[in-house]
This record gives C-alpha cells, sequence and structure tokens, in this order.
C-alpha cells in the first residue's frame, strides 16, 4: 500500500533514536530497515560480495576521513575536507589511473581548472563535454522555437549519451560529473560503465548551488510551496 511506502525523510524520530543508527532504536510503520529484510539480505550481500565489497570499504574509509577529531567522539568532530580533494583522495584509494571528467559547456572555465588539479594529482583525465558530437536538437524532433534560443535555426543538443561512450571506450575507471542539466545527467549515469560521482550539479539560478533555495525555503524561495 502505499502508505507503507518508506519514507525516511520524514521519519518522526530524533537522529540519535532512530533504529537505522541506534540498537534497540524507534522506527515508524512503514521504516524500510525492519520491512524490507529480503532487500536487507540482498544488499548485504552484493556489498560484501567480491565484486562490490572494496569499494564498498575505501567508500567508508573516505567518509571518515573527511572529518577530524574523530578520536573525540561524535559530538567533536568537523569537516576538514572539500569535495573535490576527497574525489582526489577515493580514486587514490581505489588505485585508478584514468578518471573521466564530464562536464557542461557552461562551466567550461571550472572545468578546465578541475582537469588541470585532476592531471597534478597524478590522474590521467578524458574530459567531455556536453556539446560533444555537434548533433542538432532537430534530430530529437524538437523544433526551432524549442531551442534554448529560438533565433538560431540549428542547436547542438547536449549529449550525454556521447558522453559516456567516450567516457567507456577510453577505459576510465570513475567518471566525475561536472554541471550536467537535469535528466541530462541521468542519462550519463544510465549509460556510463564505470562508477559515476558527482562533484558539482546544474543550477543556473544559484551559482550551481541548488541547497541553497532549500536552505531559504521559507524566506526568498517560498514560491517554490506554490509551482
Amino acid at each position: 500500500m502505499p502508505e507503507l511506502y518508506p519514507q525516511c525523510a520524514l521519519c518522526p524520530y530524533d537522529w540519535s533514536e532512530r533504529y537505522c543508527r541506534t540498537p534497540g532504536g524507534k522506527a515508524p510503520e512503514n521504516c524500510p530497515s525492519i520491512r524490507m529484510k529480503s532487500a536487507l539480505e540482498r544488499a548485504r550481500a552484493i556489498t560484501t560480495g567480491k565484486d562490490v565489497l572494496p569499494f564498498a570499504c575505501e567508500a567508508s574509509h573516505q567518509e571518515a576521513a573527511g572529518y577530524a577529531n574523530r578520536e573525540q567522539g561524535y559530538a567533536s568532530v568537523k569537516p576538514c575536507k572539500p569535495r573535490i580533494q576527497e574525489i582526489i583522495e577515493f580514486a587514490r584509494r581505489m588505485h585508478f589511473k584514468r578518471l573521466g571528467l564530464i562536464f557542461c559547456g557552461g562551466v567550461r572555465f571550472e572545468a578546465k581548472v578541475v582537469h588541470e588539479l585532476l592531471e597534478s594529482a597524478g590522474f590521467e583525465v578524458v574530459s567531455v563535454i556536453c556539446k560533444v558530437g555537434r548533433v542538432p536538437k532537430s534530430e530529437l524532433g524538437l523544433t526551432q522555437d524549442e531551442h534554448v534560443d529560438p533565433t538560431s535555426e540549428i542547436e547542438t543538443m547536449c549529449n550525454p549519451v556521447l558522453q559516456a561512450e567516450v567516457a567507456n571506450e577510453a577505459g576510465v575507471e570513475l567518471n566525475v560529473l561536472m554541471g550536467l542539466c537535469v535528466g541530462h545527467d541521468s542519462l550519463f549515469i544510465m549509460n556510463a560503465k564505470a562508477p559515476v560521482t558527482v562533484l558539482a550539479v546544474k543550477d543556473r539560478m544559484l551559482g550551481h548551488n541548488p541547497m541553497a533555495a532549500v536552505y531559504q525555503l521559507d524566506t526568498y524561495y517560498r514560491y517554490l510551496k506554490k509551482i
């Protein structure tokens, strides 16, 4: 029944007393940790299997490495690394040599900085821009008035499937997404063979910081509640 679908974001219990974090903790009726035991066992088998276990272990190691003062207990921990540093460290933990930098043309200047930073960290970098292939949007069946610039007769579409194909053919071991549009990022992830992590997401209005609207949902962005 729909009312028993997991809704963890709406859990009524405090973070410190939730079942998913604390032995003997509390849980609502629709808690997936309690209701979905078969899925839990399937996930456990996959995560502890030989193909996934090293990746899962290093991901947890990287999570812990993102904090200082851990020896003083949870109340004293503090974040100590930006995400770009964590991506570099995680790739090193996994002994990856070749990274894919999959980026939007709207962040091409930033992508150059990131490409050079990853190279300086010792990686081979395969960077692929969203407009790769120069395929016109007409191939999608779009008309001129559906272009970003409706005064332009020909407009090149974003091509995340080709971005994935280029990265796959280059044999990248980890893809780093940077500024892809909503939907285009999904298409890339669907078609990429190597694992994907995200450095930055597209938010044209907020300088690629979409959480700003969430933090100010009751003030400047309250109109979002009515769209």
